[in-house]
């Protein structure tokens, strides 16, 4: 398994309050990307913590037997972490409100689970051609599934920011899992709004169809939103399931 992964500050914004990880253990991969927000640096606590924890958690893990195990774990784990979270902004004033959004996914040599909450996703390219996999926790999004507004008119509406669900904002949290096949030559993109506002969908596939180099690929991703204003932190991770030939051996 490939993997490449990045987060930029932008062009705009003084600090990052994104985060991203990506953790190995003998089950597989854990990828997460944290999109924080709260007051003076909260949003860089709630990310951060959100990635340590999950690397720590990821850690203690010594089995998971197929999707269901991987999606009960996924959720059980959001829980604890939402909990540490809120706590903190409880007990610390400076940090009052902070949350993040999240995306995640635990990739296995023959599935991948992804988990979300809020406006951070999931893209997936296969030889089906490349689709979103996670549905947005927005506001601007629910207005277009009830035909309220259009996808192109979500691009611009005002309220574009406003998320639905945060993790570490409540005492609870609802995480959408989901278990994909994951197959040779298979490519995955996590990653924040900073990316997926500022580059097309054509543009992403194009990219990660053309893949010679995960973190070249990585970086012109990053560049192409910076290219196209980069007021928001971008970060992402890819990751590509080999082939036979790639890898001179039995797939991983």
């Amino acid at each position: 398994m490939e993997r490449a992964y990045l987060s930029d500050r932008g062009k705009v914004r003084q600090h990052n309050e994104d985060c991203v990880g990506v953790f190995e253990n003998n089950v597989g991969i854990l990828a997460i990307v944290a999109d924080g927000m709260g007051g003076h640096l909260a949003g860089d606590v709630a990310s951060q913590m959100t990635i340590s924890t999950f690397e720590s958690l990821w850690n203690e893990v010594e089995k998971i037997d197929g999707p269901q195990d991987a999606e009960t774990w996924f959720r059980d784990k959001v829980a604890v972490v939402n909990k540490a979270v809120y706590e903190h902004s409880i007990e610390n004033p400076e940090c009052q409100g902070m949350g993040t959004t999240i995306v995640g996914a635990i990739v296995t040599s023959s599935f991948a689970t992804i988990g979300h909450i809020g406006d951070s996703r999931c893209y997936l390219l296969n030889n089906s051609g490349y689709k979103q996999v996670t549905q947005d926790h927005s506001l601007v999004n629910e207005l277009v599934k009830s035909g309220q507004i259009s996808k192109e008119d979500a691009e611009h509406h005002p309220r574009k920011n406003v998320l639905l669900r945060a993790l570490g904002t409540e005492q609870t949290v609802e995480l959408d899992v989901k278990t994909i096949e994951f197959e040779e030559n298979n490519v995955l993109l996590l990653c924040s709004d900073g990316l997926s506002n500022k580059v097309t969908d054509e543009t992403m596939e194009k990219e990660l169809t053309n893949i010679d180099n995960l973190s070249k690929t990585a970086t012109t991703l990053v560049q192409l939103a910076n290219d196209h204003g980069g007021e928001d932190n971008i970060t992402l991770v890819v990751i590509k399931k080999a082939t036979h030939d790639e890898l001179g051996e039995e797939p991983c």
